[in-house]
Order: structure tokens, then C-alpha cells, then sequence
């Protein structure tokens, strides 16, 4: 039964009650699985670019930037860095100073190589009156790992990542966030020296974003010759989901309130709609490079954006003569069908075409829609979700990112395709969001409602079930037209686990010059 304290609450968040009983129907009729056709793979639905039209697409990028265009880099940066010490806790949890496994071992033994260590250290001269390495000599691990992870100390178990110091420069450490603005200065400056760079936080970590860029803007500014411009968000609390326990009915807090919970990285679809840009790349917060082995991330992403302006050119032609459909030819209409097929790896295989008028009215519906270009680099066993093609209700197959929750795993079949993926997505995408009148789309009509999923949480030890979004590069971009292309792993550099900053792409040598 609904409250009045339940109604206000709902109205606080922006969430009407039907959107509400939607989301508890949900959990008791669950989503459907995709329907999927197969893997996508080389060289069909993933292109491999030679050396020459590689070095095409710089060129088609580098003329695009000499256009009054605005460019974004949008990166979610919201992600706490609790999972990141996972081990560590449990190291805490313990409460003794013996190191019982290789993980543990490592971490301590090779302390001088983290970006955190002079900061680490004066915490703990602070509190402890010796720093880090003096206490490793003397065994006191707990107390190192109280210093990183409390208040008291850097509080790194309470921080995004983004906020975290990952990698040394003579000139001092750097965190994921500053190596944005730098790779960022390196392939999305426009030709007026603009940069401009969006970040969706969490409300709590807004205040402290702020701060690093205050303090670290001029210099930033003044190294890369860049006019940054820069903007956060939070997620919209209308995008939150209410939680049930085991038989579906809504869970409280102590003081009587639903338990609502963020709709997870699906929810950001409201943020990326709200920018207003021709062109914009999406990377993770803690997907990031020192400077020495940025070449390939930065090269690859101005292939990605060129490639992703060529298309656009030629989808605006076609749009531009499907206007004038009465003098289109059939040749020219079987021209834009193949492109469709074997570009855009969208078939009709379910739709009848017989007409020129049914043509005509599948491609309006076909290239009216946001295009990206997706960089996916080869499975060597990363987590992660991957590239298939998937039959959609329209009637289409069509490319699509999916993770291993929209499987059936239960159907041997579907986990044969599934377990046949030969890349894995990174999130590395660069995204068209205008038409070819220049018109912004609304990004929140391309979104598949039924490609979300539940997941299992707890809360204060007790089992809760979780109503998950699609996801921003899954399900939320379901409808959009989508192009899959090979990338080296070597543009792939994610942080999971704290002991990921001691690999060798993470650990700098003296900092170069920008590119």
C-alpha cells in the first residue's frame, strides 16, 4: 500500500507512480533475453582498417577539426574505488599483520611503485610518525593499509577513481581524471584551442571534482594549449529503482522510507542526451595511460572519429536524396540497401521490401537514427561485455553490445554464440548524435525498455534484489546505428584491482610532450 510519505517521496525523485508499478512488475515478469543471431566477427561485422584507410580517416579527422564543430568527451566517473581494494578490506577484516596470499604479497612488496606512495608516506609519518616503507620494514602492514584506506588517512576506500593518484610524473602524480584532459588535448582539440570535457560524478564527490580542476586548470591550460571547458552531472534521482527483497515486495529503510537505488551506468543516457555536441567520445574514467603510451589510444581514437565522419557524409547524402524519393533511382536505392547490409551490418532479413515506396519508407526508418563507431579489441579473457548481431522487434538484426546477463543461460544454443565472441567491448566509442539537418536526436527514443536486467545485492546483510537500466552502451543505445571495429589491446588499459597499477602500461617514465 502506497503512503503519503510514499507519494512524496516519488514526486521528490520526479517518478510518477505508474513509472513505479512498472518497475515492480518488472521484477515479477523479469526481461526478456536477446535473440541472438551470432557473434560479431572479422571480417564481416568487425572491420580490420589497413594502413591506408587508417591514415584516410586521420586525414577526414583532422579537416572535421578545422570546422566550427563542438566536440565532447563525455566520461562516467561516478564508479567508487571500493571494488578496487576489495582484497585490501579483507586484509583489514582480518586484523592481523600476516600476508596470506600472492595479491597481498604483491602489493606490499613493490609499494614504492603505486602513484599514491609520497602521499601514502607523509599520511602516515602523520599518524603513525614513520612513513609507508619503514612500516612495511617493521611488518606493520595494517596500519599502511588504515592510512590508504580511512579518513584518516587518504581515504582512498571512500573516492571514485577518478580522484585517485594512478601515475608518476616528475612534476608529480597524476589521477585518472587530469589524464583525461590531457589525452583529450591530444585528438578533440577544435581549431580554436577548445576542449571541452563532460564527467557524470556522484553527488558527495561533485565538491572534490571541483576542487582538483580548480586547482589544476591553469597549468593543464597553459602545458597542452588548450581552452578547457568542462561540466559535471549527477545521475537524475528519476532514473533511481526501487528495491524488493526475495517475493518482489519494496523494501524500506529504518526510518519507513522506500529503498531506492541508482539505476546503474543505463541511467547516464538522461546526462548524454542533455549535451548538446555534433561529435562525442565516451571512455571510462579509470581506462587511462601515462603519457608514454598514450600514441595508440590517441591514434586510434582519431581513426575511430574519422571513420565515424565519413559515414555520417555519406548517411546525410542519402538522407538528402530520400527527400526527394519520386526521382530516386533503383539503382541508387539498392546502393543505400547494400550500404545498410554491409556497412552498417543492419539486414531486413524479417521484412518484406517488395515495393520502392516499402524501400524507400525501411531506409528513412534505417539511417534516421544516432550513429557510433565502437572500438573492440580481441578477447584474451578480460571481463567485459562483446559485439553480437541480434534480431530487434522491428523486425531487423542489427549490432549490438551485449553482457552475459542478457544471455539465456539455460539455452546451449545462445552460450554457443555467446562463448563464440572473438572481441570484447572496451568502451571506447565515438558517437554522431545530430541528423542530417543538424538537428540534436533525442537519445531517450532509442532506448530498448526490455533490455535491462535484475541483479542481487545486499544491504546491511540482508538480500535485495536491484533493477538495473539498460545499459548506456547496451541497451540504451539499442536503436542507434552502430559499427564495430578492431583496436589493439594496447588502447586498452583498464584499473579493477589496485595491483593493475603495477603493470607495466600504468608505470611512467619521466613525462613527455603532448602529441
Amino acid at each position: 500500500m502506497m503512503t503519503d510519505v510514499d507519494v512524496k517521496l516519488l514526486q521528490d525523485k520526479g517518478i510518477s507512480e505508474e513509472k513505479f508499478e512498472e518497475q515492480l512488475s518488472r521484477f515479477r515478469s523479469g526481461f526478456p533475453y536477446m535473440k541472438v543471431e551470432q557473434p560479431a566477427v572479422v571480417p564481416d561485422a568487425v572491420s580490420v582498417l589497413d594502413d591506408s584507410e587508417r591514415n584516410e580517416c586521420i586525414d577526414v579527422w583532422r579537416e572535421y577539426l578545422g570546422h566550427d564543430k563542438k566536440i565532447v568527451k563525455f566520461v562516467p566517473a561516478s564508479g567508487a574505488a571500493s571494488r578496487m581494494f576489495k582484497s585490501l578490506f579483507e586484509f583489514l577484516e582480518r586484523g592481523k599483520n600476516e600476508l596470506e596470499n600472492d595479491g597481498e604479497r604483491k602489493f606490499f612488496d613493490q609499494l614504492e611503485k603505486f602513484a599514491f606512495i609520497e602521499a601514502l608516506n607523509a599520511k602516515c609519518r602523520r599518524n603513525e610518525g614513520l612513513d609507508a616503507i619503514a612500516l612495511r620494514e617493521k611488518g606493520r602492514y595494517l596500519d599502511i593499509v588504515k592510512n590508504l584506506l580511512d579518513k584518516k588517512g587518504l581515504n582512498y576506500g571512500s573516492l571514485p577513481k577518478g580522484l585517485l593518484l594512478f601515475h608518476n610524473y616528475e612534476e608529480g602524480a597524476r589521477t585518472p581524471f587530469e589524464e583525461h584532459f590531457v589525452e583529450s588535448a591530444m585528438y578533440a582539440k577544435n581549431k580554436k584551442g577548445d576542449v571541452t570535457l563532460h564527467f557524470t560524478v556522484s553527488p558527495e564527490h561533485l565538491p572534490f571534482f571541483e576542487s582538483l580542476w580548480r586547482s589544476k586548470s591553469e597549468s593543464l591550460s597553459y602545458r597542452y594549449g588548450a581552452n578547457f571547458d568542462v561540466s559535471f552531472s549527477v545521475q537524475n534521482p528519476s532514473t533511481d529503482t526501487v528495491a524488493v527483497d526475495m517475493e518482489n515486495n519494496p523494501l524500506r529503510n529504518s526510518d519507513g522510507s522506500l529503498l531506492f537505488r541508482p539505476g546503474g551506468h543505463g541511467a547516464l543516457i538522461e546526462n548524454l542526451n542533455a549535451i548538446d555536441a555534433d561529435i562525442i567520445f565516451i571512455k571510462n574514467i579509470d581506462n587511462v595511460a601515462p603519457d608514454v603510451y598514450k600514441q595508440p589510444t590517441v591514434e586510434n581514437k582519431v581513426v575511430l572519429a574519422g571513420l565515424l565522419v565519413k559515414y555520417q557524409k555519406t548517411i546525410f547524402e542519402y538522407q538528402n536524396a530520400l527527400e526527394n524519393s519520386t526521382s530516386i533511382s533503383d539503382d541508387m536505392l539498392q546502393k543505400m540497401l547494400e550500404f545498410c547490409q554491409k556497412k552498417l551490418c543492419v539486414s531486413n532479413k524479417f521484412n518484406l521490401l517488395d515495393t520502392k515506396a516499402d524501400k524507400i519508407a525501411y531506409l528513412k526508418m534505417i539511417l534516421d537514427r544516432p550513429l557510433r563507431i565502437c572500438g573492440m579489441v580481441k578477447n584474451e579473457g578480460e571481463p567485459g561485455g562483446g559485439p553480437y548481431l541480434c534480431q530487434n522487434p522491428n523486425g531487423t538484426v542489427s549490432s549490438q553490445i551485449l553482457e552475459s546477463s542478457q544471455f539465456d543461460k539455460e539455452n546451449e544454443q545462445q552460450m554457443a554464440i555467446f562463448n563464440g565472441a572473438t572481441h570484447f567491448n572496451p568502451v571506447d566509442l565515438v558517437c554522431g548524435v545530430k541528423n542530417y539537418k543538424n538537428e540534436k536526436y533525442d537519445l531517450t527514443k532509442f532506448v530498448d525498455p526490455n533490455t535491462g536486467f535484475i541483479s542481487m545485492k545486499s544491504k546491511n546483510g540482508k538480500a535485495l534484489k536491484a533493477l538495473e537500466l539498460p545499459g548506456l552502451w547496451n541497451g540504451a543505445m539499442s536503436d542507434w546505428n552502430t559499427i564495430f571495429v578492431e583496436v589493439p589491446i594496447e588502447t586498452f588499459s583498464p584499473v579493477k584491482v589496485v595491483t593493475d597499477l603495477l603493470r607495466s602500461e600504468h608505470q611512467s617514465t619521466p613525462c613527455e610532450e603532448a602529441i
